[in-house]
Formats: structure tokens, sequence, C-alpha cells
């Protein structure tokens, strides 16, 4: 009996193309992107604010393309294959969510006097107006609210403007940018576990891109931006990695573990940012800061203020797309993994593994150096004492949730960009101090490393085969 023949999907028949037609096409569709790119992020921003009607949408297009391909068989199939590794994570947030919402409810003096004078019913009603105000204006503050987005859209087709829409978006636009860092920190130590190597200096390689890009961000005044941006990115993004290979060259010299030397670096960097700071290369007296850098190396805006969103979130994009595409399609890529798995048989089959460590160490400095380069040459366009913001730290917190997968680690930078973007409001409309949201954080991190806490708290089965995901919490100091 004859075979059946199967037609060639989609990315079958563009792989059989040419490679000069690929190139072509994917160079017509960048050409294209950047021209409209203003329109697409604010439909992305709108769709962001908007995300139950954008849910609703793609499940719909989702069910549309379920019809030609197997009905509801296949479209359950086909979520459960991508989504099935999201269940325990997204229980995880949940539940951090509903602890810090019973610190929220009951940590209010006034709760606790109408709970001492008998009225229970007052202290209750008290605690849940607490709880209401303080996640109502973090969701607002995350995603803006879908009511005043809707309003805006009307006017804006109405023709009044497009202020009000940009005013609407705010909350989405805020949450894109305190992930951009998160995405290029968390991307750094998702790529140090996949090769056994623990990064806790991405802190001080954030600190020293930052620092660099600035620099040459106000010191070549004369140059054109097309030359001017793209050098500040490069030199900002070498001198972290260069910091950071620092580390990975004593492990692989002397076996030094790289948790001792990226802390101590990061020491080094604060207090040599200091002095620098507040000395050669400060404004004026006082001030503890650099002057700003020319206009030539802007990461330019793709709208109006008070939309902030900057070509930094497409850089990071970018940065997580060939992070996978180096860790999972690449000779390099599959070494690095080979090293972190088992470092004795990659040696064993001929790899060098101090090469390997260097280069890794280099590579994860380099993406730590771009959370800052993007702060520097997209938000505050100076550097001052103090820079120091926690993405260094928060970033372990992203590997661990994003399994150290680069997609993953975006998702989980999204979500903690917008826990970062409500918390401000939270603390300005509902008076709660954002450190609410660093015990959310804190949460996640504790049941996302012990995910048995979830499995026993919901009754979750145990998955037949566990991947290890981080393998440098399956070896020990003397690896």
């Amino acid at each position: 009996m004859a075979e059946k023949e199967t037609t060639p999907g989609l990315v079958q028949r563009i792989a059989a193309l040419p490679l000069w037609v690929r190139l072509a096409a994917l160079t017509v569709l960048v050409i294209l992107a950047t021209l409209v790119s203003k329109w697409l992020v604010l439909v992305l921003l709108i769709a962001l604010g908007l995300w139950p009607l954008t849910l609703l949408l793609g499940l719909g297009l989702l069910a549309l393309i379920a019809r030609r391909r197997g009905g509801w068989s296949w479209m359950k199939g086909w979520l459960a294959s991508r989504l099935g590794g999201l269940l325990v994570p997204a229980l995880a947030v949940l539940t951090a969510l509903i602890i810090g919402a019973l610190v929220l409810m009951f940590t209010d003096q006034a709760v606790y006097e109408a709970i001492a004078d008998g009225q229970i019913g007052e202290a209750l009603g008290l605690a849940f107006g607490n709880l209401a105000r303080a996640y109502g204006a973090l969701y607002e503050g995350a995603l803006g609210s879908p009511f005043k987005i809707l309003e805006a859209l009307g006017r804006w087709m109405g023709g009044e403007g497009i202020r009000p829409l940009l005013s609407a978006v705010r909350g989405p636009s805020d949450s894109l940018v305190q992930s951009v860092p998160y995405i290029f920190a968390g991307l750094a130590v998702a790529l140090g576990f996949r090769a056994g190597l623990f990064n806790i200096g991405a802190e001080g390689q954030i600190g020293m891109g930052w620092l660099v890009a600035v620099v040459v961000g106000f010191s070549f005044a004369g140059l054109p931006a097309v030359i001017h941006l793209p050098l500040a990115i490069l030199l900002g993004a070498v001198a972290a990695g260069l910091w950071a290979a620092i580390a990975g060259f004593l492990k692989a010299r002397t076996g030094a573990h790289e948790v001792i030397t990226t802390i101590m670096l990061n020491y080094v960097l604060f207090r040599l940012s200091e002095w620098l700071l507040c000395g050669p290369l400060e404004e004026a007296q006082g001030t503890c800061r650099t002057q700003d850098i020319v206009q030539s190396a802007y990461l330019p805006r793709f709208l109006d203020h008070p939309v902030t969103v900057h070509w930094g979130f497409v850089l990071a994009l970018l940065a997580a797309v060939l992070t996978s595409w180096f860790l999972f399609r690449t000779k390099w890529g599959f070494e690095l993994r080979t090293v972190g798995a088992n470092p004795d048989a990659a040696r064993y089959s001929g790899m060098s593994v101090g090469r390997t460590v260097v280069l890794t160490m280099f590579l994860s400095g380099a993406l730590a150096g771009m959370a800052g380069v993007s702060q520097g040459l997209g938000i505050t366009r100076n550097i001052a004492l103090g820079f120091q913001a926690g993405y260094g730290f928060d970033a372990i917190a992203l590997a661990l949730l994003g399994k150290s997968r680069p997609l993953g680690v975006t998702a989980a930078s999204l979500l903690f960009g917008m826990l970062r973007a409500g918390a401000a409001r939270m603390q300005s409309v509902a008076g709660v101090p954002t450190e609410i949201v660093q015990i959310v954080q804190a949460l996640v991190i504790v049941f996302i490393a012990a995910p048995e806490i979830i499995r026993i708290v919901y009754r979750l089965r145990k998955p037949k085969e566990e991947e290890v995901e981080v393998a440098v919490f399956s070896r020990g100091w003397g690896a």
C-alpha cells in the first residue's frame, strides 16, 4: 500500500528556499517593521492593556486553525504541549499573590483596632478595602485601566488626537520598560546556569555596562548617531563581558568558585564607580553623577511622553532569540550545555572545559551589561551614585522561574516588570510600601525553588520525568 504523501508545512517550505531569498525576505520584513514600529508598539501596548480581549481573540484564531488541523483534540494537544510546564510556575505566582494579599489585609493598625473593639465585620471590611485599593493600583500601574483605554481609543477615533491614548497605555509601557533590564539580566544568569556556573555578579556587570556606555555616550559628541549609538552599546557590552570573564579565567586556571569571585567583583565595581562618579566623572561638585549623554547616543523611543518604551526592548527580545539559537542550534551551545551537565564527560570527549567556562562568563557578563546599557542610553541618560536597582540579584529568580530557557526567562521578566511598574502606583495611590511586591517576588522564588510545596498544596501529580534545568544546583562546590 502506497504511503500517504504529507504536505510540507510553512516552516519546511521556507527552509527549502535559497539562502539569498530568505535573507532578502528577512531584510524586507525588518525594514517594513522598522517603518511601522511606532504603530506596532502602540498596538502591543493596547493589546496588553486589553489582555482579556486579546486572549479571547487568540483562542478564537487558534480554534479556527484547529478546525483545519484536527479539531478539539489537536487544539488540546497543542495547548498541553506548550503550556503544560507552566502550571507549577503559574500556581506559584498565584499563591504568592494570595499570601501577599493576606499580609496587606492584616497588617493595618486600623484593622487591629477594629478587631480589639469586637467589630469583626468592620475589620473585615477595612481589610478587604485595603486589598482592593492596593491590588487595584498594582494592576492599573502594570497594565493600565481597560475602561480608560477603551475610552481613549474612542476619543482618538473621534478625532481628538492620540495624547489621551498615550496616557491610558502608560501602565503597559512602564511594564515593558521595567522588563528590559530583567530580560537581559535573566538571560545572563540562565546562560551561566546552562554551563553549570552561578553568575551572582550580574549586578556589578550591569553597572560596568552602564558606566562604560554612558562615558562613551558623552565622550564622542561629534559622531553621527548611526556610529555613536552602536559604538556605545558594543563597548558597554564588551566591557561587562570582560569584567565577568575575570571570574571565568580564575575558575578555569585556579578553580576559584565563581560565586565567591563574582560577589567580590561586585564590591570592586561598586567602590570603583563610587570613586569615579564622585571624582573624575562628576559633572558638578556634590552631585556624584556624570553629565548627560549627547543625543546621538540616545536609544530612540517609539512614542511621545508619557510612553517611554525604547528600542532596548527590541534588543532584549532579539537577545532572547539569539541566546536560544546559540544554546540549542550551535556547536558552541552544545558544548556549553555538555560542560554544565557533566564537565568530566565533556573533557573526556575532547572539549575544552576551561575555554567554555571563560566564554560562558564573557557572554553572560555581556548580556548583563546590556541591561545597564539599556538603562543608561534609554532611560536615565547618565549614571549616578546608587544606580544599583537589584536587577542582577532578581535575575537569579528569573532564571529559576523560566527554567533557564530564554523564552521562559522573557516571560518571567515581563511578570517582574509588571510587578515593579505596579508597585510605584500602589505606593502613591494606596499608600502601600513597595516592599509588599518584594515579598511576593521572594515567595515566588521559594515556591519555584521548592515546587513540591505547590504540588502538595494543590495535590498535583509529580511528572514522570523531571528534567534537570539548572545544572549548577546539582553540583557541589568542588565542581
